[in-house]
């Protein structure tokens, strides 16, 4: 039997300014962290604040919010977390201003908003098992139009228009990465969670979420069998990447394996990719370019092999050393390779065909793509760095010739070209990501590779031996 105060609670659909004493139930789709403000009527101290955002039917929610002191605020936020189900008891119910709520919680249907107050309100789980399983399948059900997203190949091909830009992705897991905590200038300590996202359109993108709340919400999430709906999602260039990316904000709204025929869809594509290890395969970032002049960091092979072991995040550096395995004259298949001009998976010669699951040309004949893609060593006096990717146009710069021209080369030219980088030492810019996958524990890539000028060669090695 239900509880006193769950039943005789008030439908968010029905709230209005004029119910006193009103108790709210729902389910907690969204949540912030609470923050600390300047209090205005009393100089050196601070006021404290969250929001969270409660749903009590499939087409109805509303934003929460509490302010109060420290200890009241941290403690009431503590005491909750996205997925629960509670009662809000005696809030205030306000009329929202739409134009300054909407730009920082998310966008509600509801006229209102509900204000907890320390001395007036309360807020406790609902222990009613039947109300609490009604209101659990609502989790389920995304606060937008189900068909109302951009798919990742979308945002990609619209690339800087949409930048600044809130929209909604259906997407799936792809990876987690973990958390990376930071203190800025000012003393506040922060976080940060990059996700690995894909769907039928293409294979990696990345998802940043800043805000502890959603981090905890996201770090429960099985990769590879999780759909999200993220409503709201921040669009925005990453100049260092060169990149699209999302970012969850105050007004976004995450959506776990959505009730919907959208996302159903997508879970088959994202059990079949996994199923068939095609998400094993080394991920092919397109569009994401680190400016070579933004890498400062010298280091040395062993001192590499060490930061790989420390870091699961990827790192960029500077090596001055030699391409001591360049197989050019190797087996013509060895040296480049077929992709699928849609997705970037391997197309292999003998079916001609692309053979990722997920991709719209899956099993037809389609545009390939033939570029260099090589696995070289690369040592210096501390080691020995193997299996490294030296591919497309950085393959090319370095080589001095395009694929297509390398194909016509005589095999004495070929030898030839080799050798003037076995014996050269090179100023070789890596990217770094620890692959428990690899043999050597993490997966190198050659971002640029060039002869060395004698003179930074000679500096670069006495920082390393003074």
């Amino acid at each position: 039997m239900e509880s006193a105060s769950t039943h005789s609670s008030v439908s968010i659909s029905d709230l209005s300014p004029s119910i006193t004493r009103p108790n709210v139930v729902g389910i907690i789709i969204g949540k912030t962290d609470a923050r600390g403000f300047p209090d205005r009527k009393n100089v050196g101290s601070e006021r404290f604040t969250f929001s969270f955002t409660i749903k009590d039917s499939p087409d109805h929610f509303i934003n929460v919010s509490s302010w109060g002191t420290e200890e009241y605020i941290q403690g009431l936020c503590s005491h909750i977390k996205i997925g629960d189900c509670v009662v809000v008891e005696n809030p205030l119910v306000a009329t929202k201003d739409p134009e300054k709520e909407d730009r920082f919680c998310p966008t509600t249907p509801s006229f209102y908003r509900l204000l907890v107050t320390e001395a007036h309100s309360a807020i406790r789980m609902c222990t009613d098992i039947d109300t609490e399983s009604r209101l659990l399948s609502l989790f389920h059900i995304p606060v937008k139009d189900s068909g109302d997203f951009y798919s990742l190949g979308d945002i990609t091909a619209n690339g800087q228009s949409l930048d600044g830009n809130f929209i909604n992705i259906l997407a799936a897991v792809r990876s987690i990465g973990e958390p990376k905590f930071f203190t800025t200038s000012t003393g506040r300590k922060g976080q940060k969670l990059e996700i690995k996202l894909f769907d039928e359109t293409l294979t990696s993108f990345p998802f940043i979420c800043w805000d502890r709340e959603t981090i905890q919400f996201v770090q429960t999430l099985p990769p590879r069998e999780t759909v999200l709906f993220i409503a709201d999602a921040r669009i925005s260039f990453d100049t260092f990447r060169n990149c699209m990316v999302a970012t969850a904000t105050s007004k976004t709204i995450v959506t776990m394996n959505p009730d919907t025929l959208e996302a159903n869809q997508l879970f088959s594509y994202a059990k079949e990719l996994s199923e068939s290890e095609q998400l094993d395969e080394p991920q092919i970032e397109v569009n994401v370019n680190v400016p070579l002049d933004s890498i400062s960091d010298v280091l040395t092979v062993s001192q590499v092999k060490a930061r790989a072991q420390k870091n699961s995040e990827a790192f960029y550096g500077v090596i001055y050393g030699f391409l001591t395995s360049l197989g050019l004259d190797s087996c013509i298949t060895k040296v480049i390779r077929s992709r699928c001009d849609r997705c970037k998976f391997r197309v292999y010669e003998e079916t001609e065909v692309c053979t990722n699951m997920a991709c719209p040309k899956q099993g037809q004949e389609g545009e390939v793509t033939a570029d260099f893609d090589l696995l070289v060593d690369i040592s210096d006096h501390t080691g020995t760095l193997q299996g490294c990717n030296l591919s497309g146009t950085v393959a090319e710069k370095t080589l001095g010739c395009t694929s297509k021209e390398f194909v016509c080369l005589s095999e004495s030219d070929r030898t030839a070209m080799k050798w003037k980088f076995l014996l050269e030492r090179c100023k070789i810019y890596v990217k770094v990501l620890k692959s428990t996958k690899s043999i050597s524990g993490m997966r190198t890539s050659i971002l640029s590779c060039t002869l060395a000028d004698p003179a930074e060669v000679k500096q670069s090695i006495s920082v390393f031996t003074s």
